[in-house]
């Protein structure tokens, strides 16, 4: 597995501290709370991630 760097915060956080943070590596993609990054991270392949994305621009998790 690669390493994760270049770890983002979501442009809509304003500063709340409430978000998610997302680290991309050369074939897997991390997630992780912004307020506990020592908790640990969730890793997905980078596929995966894309086929994600897709889904919420698409509305397939809207409700």
């Amino acid at each position: 597995m690669s390493s994760i760097t270049d770890w983002r915060t979501s442009t809509r956080t304003q500063g709340q501290g409430q978000c998610v943070e997302v680290g991309f590596g050369s074939d897997h993609v991390g997630v992780r709370d912004t307020k506990n990054r020592a908790a640990g991270q969730i890793t997905v392949e980078v596929q995966r991630w894309h086929e994600f994305v897709r889904g919420l621009k698409h509305g397939c998790f809207d409700s």
